[in-house]
């Protein structure tokens, strides 16, 4: 999917993606019809994509910042990339 928000032009095709809540659940991959990923675009920006399988709702894009893409990170169950690779540091120690 591309979207261009604010004169920047976001594309889950050259994108790499981070993290998402998809998981199997038994029987479908989808979580009540929807999932979000998380992905990080090739300059270092961060973006959800959010998906739905509900009639009425569309796909859409939503840019993040660092500060929520780390959040959303911790929150996601998949993880397609290391804390690290993703953010470019090690997490702290507790």
């Amino acid at each position: 999917m591309e979207q261009i928000i604010n004169g920047l032009k976001y594309d889950t095709k050259v994108s790499d993606l981070v993290a998402s809540d998809r998981y199997w659940d038994g029987h479908s991959y989808d979580r009540d019809g929807r999932n979000t990923y998380l992905y990080k675009t090739q300059n270092g920006r961060y973006f959800l994509l959010h998906t739905s399988n509900w009639q009425g709702e569309r796909d859409h894009i939503e840019p993040v910042g660092l500060k929520d893409a780390k959040h959303y990170y911790e929150e996601m169950p998949e993880h397609d990339m290391s804390y690290t690779d993703a953010f470019g540091e090690e997490p702290e120690d507790a």
